[in-house]
């Protein structure tokens, strides 16, 4: 008996060790994803997206079928699930046309089941009141996310971001929020990151702390009160290890569990470790969210397990969060495309090839480029072939123009390719600007694509209508391009004299975004791209808001014209040769048009050829420092042949 009692209570201590064991370790769920931009339906196009069957269909993406894998991982996870994301879940769609009386997508992400989401810089397009103004919309929706940001600063001298202060300090926002599940409690807090805050101009008089000095004060603030540290971070990754924020940020920062990245739309397919913090990301647009499994035992982390789940169609949609879409749908067509005579669904186009943007000349860009140079021409009594030339950066262009099953295009399609921006009248959407500049600032303007965007990335490079380039990447910076000829396909090109002496105006059209930058990107090049915008009568340009393009001229007042109107303007000049009442894509938009021609080159006539004071300063400057070392060997030798001499 007493040895019965002996083993009996060995058994019973080793189970309650087990158990205690047990309770002390976690399986826990982190769900994410980043940069969904308003992107609620599989694309491209959205016509192809069948949410309610499976494999039946080649879109990507679409916030039902991410509902469904949500669903799915939470019925068969043992621990505590997380639904974050890494920010700019706003701007890319017709949803966001009512973000600020609707606040769609934060509704939505709520219907999802998201706990927290951080602000990226796109969340910050409509301007701090638009901002603003979208957060008080989200009140009224249930479960909503925690939005959170923890490096934002409001400026004390203007009074323009106030109404965005008082949403903060009501709690709209915080910098950081604990959520307790199943005994877990989850420290997570928002950053903006450097790179996203200098691509969010419309963000002042807001501004942004250094990221790593805010990470390190949240950490410092939740190490005592979670068991794990989250950080939603919009710094991004970058193959050059120096500009890659969020490993920085990791390097940097001690105590940070996870770093759920966003901004970069960098596709992972498994997580990188760096100084015990793991860090993940997900492309964009909700091609794909990634789901870690992590072991707590006894105040330690361990990653179990990584998957990269690609949202495509075999994954069934929620038909709640369907419905809900369907319900955005036409909201948006009552309240906003009826007056422009368009609908969500609406066929504009037909066509037998896809338009796809590149990291060089495309047919996208040729083609949204050639419509802002149409809109122009329309809108104009002063059109010049050789004379008018329109630019857009990629960085504007979001999405392809994809022919899909039906070889048709959408409204809705059309749209997404140029989404972005915000007028000066708070209507959505970037507008038109008209400036006149001289040949050579032509030449400075398109000198961004040869000697800036090699360094910043895609973004960066200039799509071109009204003008052909060619450059030589061999020559020095600022100074590679070595021909410009002004024209079209239709009516030929005319090189153009781009010296100093020719004093005679161009006509360039972009967005305010882009127009903007040729206006300050002098400032960044210590004056050697310095652009003077221009009237017609060569006067200088204070405001670019003067020079708005009116696309209404019969109303009073000046009424926008919107970049994203544009590409539907210039569709109706097209054949219709089906005679459908549905213009059809024009052959020439399925290749390049050699409008922009590189010519490497290291013979010496090419390299100065064409060349502006840039080139030759450096010349002079190379040619003085040859001299300098001619004249010291010189020197050299001179006392070497001395020295022989006396010791002769």
């Amino acid at each position: 008996m007493h040895n019965f009692m002996k083993y009996l209570f060995i058994l019973v201590s080793v189970f309650i060790c087990l158990n205690t064991a047990n309770a002390a370790r976690k399986e826990i769920n982190i769900i994410h994803t980043n940069d969904l931009h308003s992107h609620f339906l599989g694309f491209s196009p959205n016509q192809d997206y069948t949410p309610e069957t499976v494999l039946d269909d080649d879109t990507i993406g679409g916030y039902a079928r991410i509902a469904t894998m949500i669903k799915q991982i939470k019925d068969q996870s043992n621990g505590p699930v997380l639904v974050l994301d890494g920010g700019d879940f706003l701007m890319g769609s017709f949803f966001h046309l009512l973000a600020r009386e609707k606040a769609f997508e934060l509704e939505l992400l709520g219907k999802m089941g998201y706990d927290a989401v951080t602000l990226g810089n796109h969340e910050f397009d409509l301007k701090p009141k638009g901002l603003a103004q979208i957060l008080y919309a989200a009140q009224s929706h249930e479960n909503r996310p925690a939005i959170l940001g923890s490096n934002v600063v409001f400026s004390e001298e203007s009074t323009e971001d106030d109404t965005l202060e008082q949403a903060f300090l009501r709690g709209l926002v915080t910098p950081y929020t604990i959520i307790e599940k199943d005994g877990v409690k989850f420290g997570i807090f928002g950053l903006m990151g450097t790179d996203a805050a200098e691509k969010s101009p419309f963000s002042k008089p807001v501004s942004f702390s250094d990221p790593v000095a805010a990470a390190q004060k949240m950490v410092a603030t939740l190490k005592d009160k979670a068991d794990i540290i989250i950080c939603l971070s919009h710094g991004g990754l970058d193959k050059n290890k120096d500009k890659s924020e969020d490993e920085l940020l990791a390097q940097k920062v001690d105590g940070i569990d996870v770093i759920i990245s966003g901004h970069t739309h960098t596709k992972m397919e498994a997580p990188i470790t760096i100084n015990n913090t793991l860090i993940v990301q997900t492309w964009e647009y909700g091609k794909q969210m990634g789901h870690i499994k992590l072991d707590l035992d006894n105040q330690k982390v361990r990653v179990t397990d990584y998957q990269s789940i690609s949202i495509d169609d075999s994954i069934p949609g929620d038909r709640k969060i369907s419905e809900a879409i369907k319900t955005y749908e036409s909201q948006i067509d009552q309240a906003v495309l009826e007056e422009h005579g368009l609908s969500f669904r609406k066929t504009v186009a037909q066509t037998d090839f896809d338009l796809r943007l590149a990291e060089e000349e495309s047919p996208l860009g040729n083609f949204l480029a050639d419509s802002i140079r149409f809109a122009v021409k329309k809108y104009s009594d002063d059109f010049n072939p050789f004379a008018d030339v329109a630019i857009i950066s990629n960085g504007v262009i979001r999405d392809d123009l994809l022919k899909g099953k039906t070889n048709s295009i959408q409204a809705c399609d059309l749209f997404r390719a140029v989404p972005l921006g915000i007028g000066l009248d708070g209507s959505l959407g970037y507008p038109l600007i008209s400036m006149y500049i001289t040949p050579l600032e032509l030449k400075k303007g398109v000198e961004i694509l040869t000697s800036i965007q090699p360094a910043k990335g895609s973004d960066y490079f200039l799509q071109i209508a009204g003008a052909k380039v060619v450059y030589n990447p061999k020559r020095i910076m600022f100074d590679r391009v070595t021909d410009i000829w002004t024209g079209d396909e239709e009516n030929g090109y005319k090189q153009l004299d781009f010296s100093r002496a020719n004093t005679n105006l161009i006509r360039v059209t972009a967005d305010i975004y882009n127009a903007t930058f040729l206006k300050i990107i002098g400032g960044y090049t210590y004056n050697i791209l310095e652009i003077i915008p221009k009237d017609k009568d060569g006067n200088p340009i204070d405001k670019l808001a003067s020079a708005v393009i009116d696309g209404d001229r019969d109303r009073d007042g000046i009424q926008e014209l919107k970049e994203w109107k544009a590409p539907f303007e210039y569709l109706p000049s097209f054949e219709d040769n089906n005679n459908d009442g549905i213009p059809e894509l024009p052959e020439k938009y399925s290749k390049k048009l050699g409008r922009i021609i590189s010519e490497p080159s290291l013979n010496p006539v090419n390299l100065v050829r064409n060349s502006t004071w840039v080139t030759w300063t450096a010349i002079g400057i190379l040619a003085f420092g040859l001299c300098i070392v001619l004249a010291v060997l010189m020197f050299i030798r001179k006392k070497l042949f001395i020295r022989k001499k006396l010791s002769h």
